[in-house]
């Protein structure tokens, strides 16, 4: 069968036609969402093993809770294997079409590198997308799961206040002293008993504006109650005063426990949809968020991060086994993969720190895989 046989029985003409999308969307999702399948089993296994031996050290603990917090990992280990499922199945991918000749009769018949892979870049973006709008929110709803789990019945320390090496700081706004009125709330030790948070030497600093102190109040515990903070046997001071006794001292607060133990929280444990909001109040109540809106920037470039590493996988692949080189080609593209996952992770530990701004660190690794695969797409076009 001539070349132009071939061509018009695949009803491929001039231009990209939809029959010829469609076949490269089916052949480019199916080799991603297996890879991505099996990177998630593999990974869901070192896990499950990692749990298993953690639960032998706990006898009242059953084996299948190893079970059960493994498989609530699953959603979270698929997002986050995500980006490089989409790097090796599209390696896998345009290879087998650059093995088969497909891509050469493709080039043949006058198509583009680019617009060979409209399809392929728009499955990309799309399994990002829906990873980021729709998969998160369950994925988070079952990391919260196992991390409750895993407190529970895994760990020894106090649950997420743990987290903060016992302490608490809260900053939050106190209207009676100001419109830009703060109240800072500082406990050296807080636990939780019977779903109350118990707070041991406490100081609170009520701030007037331009943070001129207004009173301190100093007390050997306390607790959060509806409403507000619950002070006993509190004693006030004011500036160039002597200290003097107020009992049972009441600070309003718009905190409750569930909001307080989420902003000790990893911020897995939040979706997408959520974490703008959760930003604010965190803010707004003296707690840190980077981690949170780290996070938060990281889902929202994970659609494009998909479609780069669709990009660098195309670049490195689609390379003609008639050339040579094709193993070391492949290879090259799993490495760049490594080294791009190794610099977003390096990025996030940076952005963490708060070296780096959360928007830069999570877009940065992004931005360079892309300008990395579009210029290997302009070598390969150009020859």
């Amino acid at each position: 069968m001539s070349l132009e046989a071939f061509v018009r029985s695949k009803g491929w003409g001039t231009g990209v036609s939809v029959t010829l999308s469609l076949y490269l969307a089916r052949q480019f999702t199916a080799a991603v969402m297996a890879m991505i399948l099996a990177l998630t089993g593999l990974v869901s296994l070192f896990d499950c093993i990692d749990l298993l031996r953690r639960v032998a050290s706990k006898p009242h603990v059953p084996s299948s809770m190893a079970l059960k917090i493994a498989c609530l990992h699953i959603p979270y280990f698929a997002i986050t294997i995500l980006p490089f499922g989409v790097l090796l199945g599209g390696i896998v991918c345009f290879w087998r079409l650059t093995r088969s000749s497909e891509l050469i009769v493709a080039r043949a018949a006058g198509i583009s590198a680019w617009q060979f892979l409209a399809a392929p870049l728009a499955c990309a973006l799309l399994i990002g997308t829906t990873a980021t709008t729709l998969v998160t929110p369950l994925s988070s709803m079952m990391y919260r799961r196992a991390e409750l789990l895993d407190d529970t019945y895994l760990r020894t320390g106090g649950g997420p206040l743990a987290l903060n090496g016992g302490s608490l700081w809260v900053r939050q706004p106190d209207r009676q002293n100001g419109a830009d009125g703060v109240a800072i709330l500082y406990a050296r030790v807080v636990h939780m008993r019977g779903g109350t948070i118990h707070l041991q030497e406490v100081s609170v600093f009520r701030l007037g504006d331009h943070d001129r102190l207004v009173l301190r109040i100093e007390a050997p515990r306390g607790e959060l109650d509806p409403g507000h903070w619950t002070l006993e046997d509190a004693s006030s001071i004011r500036p160039d005063h002597l200290p003097v006794p107020a009992g049972t001292y009441e600070l309003p607060t718009n905190l409750t426990v569930p909001r307080v133990e989420e902003s000790f929280a990893s911020p897995e444990t939040m979706s997408v949809w959520a974490l703008p909001g959760f930003i604010r109040l965190l803010e707004r109540s003296g707690f840190t968020s980077i981690r949170h809106r780290l996070h938060f920037q990281t889902l929202l470039a994970l659609p494009i991060l998909a479609g780069t590493m669709a990009l660098v996988a195309a670049g490195f692949s689609m390379r003609p086994s008639r050339r040579g080189g094709v193993a070391r080609m492949i290879g090259s593209g799993v490495a760049a993969g490594f080294v791009l996952f190794t610099v977003s992770k390096v990025a996030a530990q940076f952005g963490e720190s708060g070296a780096l701004p959360p928007v830069l660190a999570a877009w940065a690794p992004t931005g360079a895989g892309l300008c990395l695969a579009i210029a290997l797409l302009l070598h390969l076009e150009d020859g």
